[in-house]
């Protein structure tokens, strides 16, 4: 991986998921810092990593190379308007994790055809589990396209898409998924105290289940996942009758309006930013 000195301008859980990634892949804890206008969440990546910290943005875009911004979207333009007012931003690359922001908007903001990575990750990113959608364009060279997948690797798999429309559908395939996973995870565990096992009977049967399942997935990678549904539906038996309610009571067709609901509510999002 490439030694970039590299900065996150906010210190919030992703950054710290990434920082805690990338030091475990070795990453040189002196090229890493940290900016945040509060001390707690710096003192504590600093104890925990040993990487540099301040509470000044300035500070953090002259030590670095390249510059992760992850702060709130609501904030992101006066962020980036105090950044390109006192520093010369060019040679810098951008790495936003800001939800609803193009690429275009955020040049606008840094007042600049700066090269700027648009990701997407999840929440399981925190456990290095992480989904990250990507999208770059001309700006960006094929090796700064490789360092930004070396540290999103740091926290889980990467998928980088064509044009930026696509992010959206990341977004509902893996950025908002999990949610949609502990829904379901819920509701079963519900159902299983109905039928008399206490709460935390339900949700170890719930929870081991769906960790199982998740690894039959991840070490079958050659078997289609209606393969590896029908290995385990004995035709008749109780599986195939679960299996068919859901699919007679129109779970697929639920499953495709809520995804394409997340597209669209992140399309109106962007149009709002």
């Amino acid at each position: 991986m490439q030694q970039k000195k590299l900065a996150f301008i906010g210190a919030g859980n992703m950054s710290r998921s990434i920082i805690s990634g990338l030091i475990k892949s070795g990453y040189a804890k002196e090229n890493i810092l940290a900016a945040n206008p509060s001390t707690p969440k710096l003192d504590g990546l600093k104890a925990e990593f040993g990487i540099h910290t301040t509470q000044s943005n300035d500070e953090a875009c002259q030590f670095a190379d390249a510059i992760v911004l992850a702060v709130k979207p609501q904030i992101m333009g006066d962020m980036c308007g105090e950044l390109q007012k006192n520093n010369d931003l060019s040679g810098k690359l951008f790495l936003s994790i800001a939800a609803g922001l193009p690429v275009a908007r955020l040049q606008e903001m840094l007042g600049g055809e700066y090269p700027v990575v648009r990701i997407m990750p999840n929440t399981p990113s925190l456990l290095g589990k992480g989904m990250s959608g990507m999208y770059a364009d001309s700006t960006v060279s094929e090796a700064d396209r490789q360092y930004v997948d070396d540290v999103m690797n740091s926290v889980g798999e990467t998928v980088w898409v064509n044009e930026e429309a696509g992010i959206n559908g990341v977004i509902a395939a893996a950025g908002s998924s999990p949610a949609y996973f502990f829904l379901f995870l819920q509701n079963m565990q519900e159902e299983a105290m109905n039928m008399g096992f206490d709460k935390e009977q339900s949700r170890l049967m719930v929870q081991q289940a769906m960790l199982g399942a998740a690894e039959m997935v991840c070490n079958n990678p050659d078997l289609e996942l209606s393969e590896l549904r029908a290995q385990v539906t004995s035709k008749g038996g109780t599986t195939a009758e679960a299996v068919n309610t859901f699919i007679n009571e129109g779970l697929k067709d639920i499953v495709s309006k809520s995804m394409r609901a997340a597209v669209a509510r992140a399309d109106e999002m962007a149009k709002q930013l």
